[in-house]
């Protein structure tokens, strides 16, 4: 599959008062981090407007304690317009997402606990929810965009705060989505198995599995930084993004590994060449 594959760590972590939940079946739902501040204003999302993937006619407060239902959530990514953003000027740990461009993807690994019913079983994994194939890049936001960008990137988490509070049109950057973009049907386990197939540290070594930490701490301290993980112009990238893409296939469900697409064929909404 062409284009580099980056990862990004998202929705709700170990430091917070929920968890993102995954059912026996594979299916999930992201519950995303808190927005630092009760911003005013009806261009945020709110806990308690989230709804269900499976069910939209069903919201997500069964997840949630009751005082979080009406603070702001950062929805991000969302993939209804599939759009993605993050600091990546400003912050260090999300700098490498500047190198993006059309046709790269950016996969998604979140922390999910089985639940059983109602009840949360308590064990946390990894997994891959979804991934956006970059179609348009909108960087160093420092203004409200044009209204033919909001068009396409306003629904966005880090625009929709902006709006409420113009101090926070901070630089940040605005990743737009094919349709070839996914959120998947069933959660892509991320194993210790997979993970020593597919990911390698920044210096291009084999992550160290000393005992010491949990997988899941493991995992989540190699994953904290945004960055390219597999390049498939170098040395077993192309074998590497092969596995992570037959691991989507075998676990996501229907239609979740895009169509390959022609190398020199240009992504919807991005000029050829002239």
């Amino acid at each position: 599959m062409p284009g580099r594959i980056f990862l990004a760590n998202v929705g709700a972590n170990a430091a917070h008062p929920f968890a993102s939940p995954i059912f026996s079946d594979g299916a999930f739902e992201v519950l995303p981090i808190p927005e630092a501040w009760n911003l005013p204003g009806d261009s945020l999302v709110r806990y308690g407007m989230l709804r269900s993937f499976y069910r939209p006619e069903d919201d997500l407060r069964q997840y949630l304690p009751r005082r979080w239902w009406d603070w702001p959530c950062h929805a991000d990514p969302e993939f209804y317009t599939y759009t993605y953003g993050d600091d990546c000027q400003t912050a260090p740990r999300a700098a490498a997402l500047r190198a993006m461009a059309p046709g790269d993807y950016i996969f998604f690994i979140v922390r999910l606990v089985e639940r059983r019913g109602e009840r949360a079983r308590g064990i946390a994994g990894f997994y891959f929810i979804g991934y956006l194939e970059v179609a348009e890049v909108l960087a160093s936001v420092a203004a409200r965009p044009a209204a033919e960008e909001m068009a396409r990137f306003g629904s966005n988490a880090h625009i929709r705060r902006a709006l409420a509070d113009e101090l926070l049109w901070n630089r940040f950057w605005v990743f737009k989505g094919s349709a070839q973009s996914r959120r998947f049907q069933r959660a892509v386990p991320v194993t210790q198995t997979l993970a020593r197939r597919i990911f390698r540290t920044a210096a291009g070594g084999a992550w160290q599995w000393d005992g010491k930490r949990s997988v899941l701490q493991t995992i989540g301290s190699y994953t904290r930084s945004c960055r390219c993980i597999i390049d498939s112009a170098q040395p077993d990238g192309a074998e590497r993004a092969a596995d992570l893409w037959e691991a989507v296939a075998a676990s996501a469900g229907p239609g979740a590994v895009p169509t390959l697409r022609p190398l020199g064929k240009p992504l919807p909404g991005t000029p050829g060449p002239t």
